[in-house]
């Protein structure tokens, strides 16, 4: 048996199977963790099936864990940095590889959600640099790095607060209202975005717009395509969310109405926002301090830039090596250069707070936004050239 992952009845009807002994732990106050591993490997096994994907995933688990221990001992000796970009390469290793390997004569080496899995093992390697980190439970980090509810497509969790969470004693009444009602909410609407809107969007407009030369067929693509993908993921999302409360975990929200927007820089921090926190923390901000610590730029504003640009692109060479995929990010990186110095300017400071000016805002950033989804597709590949 192998099968998607939220995509489909059976699927979800296991998965409801699977609530009955964590709502009863969550309703007799008993600590959910220990089901919730036994759960996590089931699942794992129903979404990956026996051969190859699982055997990837067992390797990866073993080489990871042995690199964070390993790191982990050598960060209390020495906080040597040339060690740790080392550890960090070597968590990334298995990440590079599954990107690199389809263009070889091997193929995809890799399973599903490696993407996911590898950016919980690379901060734990940072904050375990960082000295953030001061303990390993061995337990807890395995659970940490196999959630099932979030393993595909995330969300993207952060290993002390999910620690944190899932070692809490929490009461039948806290389950009850702050646990179990809202993730069965977040689960229903999540059905209505993926099975319903995204599944008619999908059928009515996506399936049916071909590449055929015109200009209109791009121009409506890159509208239903958006919407499409937004409710699609965002309804994935939410049921993930919504099945990892269920389980005593509040994973982060991906999602918070993104097409009210008033230009890109806040769109990042409404449309996937677990993926954006964590490239902005790890990859941006990193950037900006250590080159203002190092003085490689005049200004602030100059190693900001550089620093999006960077970001952006790494952003787009992680969907994929393919000319669309690394071009959506660096379109975003030239997007978000422009947002800055655009809201620096005197005529946005004028009329910011204007209504109208506002409205304006929002039609503007929500087409730029399309416009990049419909580089993101993939849809241009088609013909490109027959404008």
């Amino acid at each position: 048996m192998n099968l998607s992952q939220y995509d489909g009845y059976l699927y979800m009807y296991i998965l409801l199977l699977s609530f009955i002994p964590a709502i009863g732990l969550g309703l007799f106050e008993k600590k959910i963790k220990y089901y919730a591993l036994i759960a996590t490997a089931v699942m794992i096994y129903i979404i990956m099936g026996p051969g190859k994907q699982l055997n990837t995933l067992a390797i990866f688990m073993v080489w990871e864990v042995a690199l964070i221990y390993i790191y982990f001992w050598i960060r209390s000796k020495t906080d040597n940095k040339w060690i740790f970009r080392l550890a960090l390469l070597m968590s990334t290793l298995p990440l590079i590889i599954n990107k690199v390997s389809p263009l070889t004569k091997m193929g995809v080496i890799g399973f599903i959600g490696i993407s996911y899995l590898s950016f919980r093992t690379i901060q734990i390697v940072i904050e375990t640099y960082d000295g953030t980190i001061k303990k390993i439970n061995l337990f807890d980090m395995i659970y940490f790095i196999l959630f099932f509810p979030t393993l595909s497509s995330g969300p993207i969790d952060r290993s002390r607060r999910f620690e944190e969470e899932i070692n809490k004693k929490i009461d039948r009444s806290d389950y009850v209202d702050n646990y179990l009602l809202v993730g069965i909410k977040k689960i229903f609407l999540g059905v209505l975005y993926k099975f319903a809107i995204a599944a008619l969007i999908h059928a009515t407009f996506v399936s049916k717009i071909h590449a055929d030369g015109s200009l209109l067929s791009p121009f409506l693509y890159m509208y239903a395509y958006t919407l499409y993908l937004f409710f699609d993921f965002a309804g994935y999302s939410l049921i993930a969310v919504g099945t990892s409360y269920i389980f005593g975990v509040h994973a982060p929200d991906n999602f918070n109405k993104p097409f009210i927007s008033k230009d890109i820089k806040e769109f990042w921090t409404r449309w996937h926002i677990s993926l954006s926190r964590w490239f902005g923390d790890y990859i941006f901000s990193r950037f900006v301090l250590d080159s203002m610590r190092k003085k490689r730029f005049k200004k602030r504003a100059h190693a900001s830039h550089v620093a999006q640009m960077i970001t952006m692109t790494t952003m787009g060479f992680w969907h994929g090596i393919t000319w669309f995929y690394i071009l959506y990010g660096v379109y975003h990186g030239v997007l978000l250069i422009l947002t800055d110095i655009f809201t620096k300017s005197k005529f946005h400071k004028k009329y910011k707070k204007k209504k109208a000016y506002q409205y304006l805002q929002i039609f503007i950033t929500f087409n730029l936004v399309c416009f990049g989804m419909l580089i993101f597709s993939g849809f241009l590949n088609n013909y490109p050239f027959k404008f």
